[in-house]
């Protein structure tokens, strides 16, 4: 396959086919609202697009954006994580802030090229791209992706897990250690949602009938459910990783 991999720029046409691939609870983040709805106007430069160039049909997409950080990357990063760099980059973006590094959000491959390699073409071109614009780190608050088959492990325990080679037993860290990335911290809150029980049902399609945790086929940890409050809250760990340009 011969890819075109470039800013998404006027070919938003091709990043719709794209759209989707989640659990549908993942897209109740109203942090990630303030990220998709702006990002071709405020970001334009750090969210690519990969064609085929012989069919002309997206195949996989990267997201990430620029922010400042007066900290030093390999010494940890914040709690936040995802929901937090979002929001800092749109306060840097709005107050004329000049940022430091680049942080990654997503990879999304086209499901039926999914395990062929492509995560890690983007990963690359997603590095690439931040040093052509000036920057020596990236970082990225990974979701794991093999950590929803271990929903009741804790994730500080999951993260550091390595297998006989010492490489990270989940495969989507194993990706970005094997380009060169080190595992800094965990991010324990780096996504949150909330929702009554009743939107949380016709998000899952389980019961939320019971107060305590919640195991939702997806997630990364249980949510929270409250009957007598009428509400449930999944925070969603991610693991913040470190790549040096």
């Amino acid at each position: 396959m011969q890819l075109e991999i470039a800013p998404v720029g006027d070919r938003l046409d091709l990043y719709d086919e794209l759209a989707g691939g989640w659990p549908e609870f993942m897209t109740k983040d109203p942090t990630g609202g303030l990220y998709y709805r702006y990002f071709d106007q405020f970001w334009p430069a750090f969210s690519l697009l990969a064609v085929d160039k012989e069919t002309g049909r997206a195949v996989a997409k990267a997201h990430a954006v620029p922010f400042a950080y007066d900290g030093d990357p390999a010494e940890g990063l914040p709690e936040g994580g995802w929901d937090w760099v979002i929001r800092q980059a749109l306060h840097d973006r709005l107050d004329g802030t000049k940022p430091t590094m680049v942080s990654a959000l997503e990879i999304n491959i086209r499901p039926d090229l999914r395990g062929s390699g492509l995560s890690g073409l983007m990963l690359t071109a997603m590095r690439d791209n931040a040093a052509e614009h000036g920057f020596t780190d990236l970082v990225a608050p990974v979701r794991p992706s093999g950590k929803h088959a271990q929903i009741r492990q804790p994730i500080d325990a999951y993260a550091y897990a390595t297998r006989d080679d010492g490489l990270p037993v989940d495969p989507w860290l194993r990706v970005h250690v094997r380009a060169g990335a080190k595992i800094v911290n965990v991010a324990h809150y780096s996504m949150t949602y909330a929702g009554t029980l009743e939107q949380w049902r016709s998000w899952t399609g389980l019961a939320f009938d019971a107060t305590g945790p919640v195991d939702v086929p997806g997630a990364l940890s249980p949510i929270h459910c409250d009957v007598e409050q009428d509400h449930a809250v999944y925070v969603e760990p991610n693991v913040w990783v470190h790549h040096r340009i």
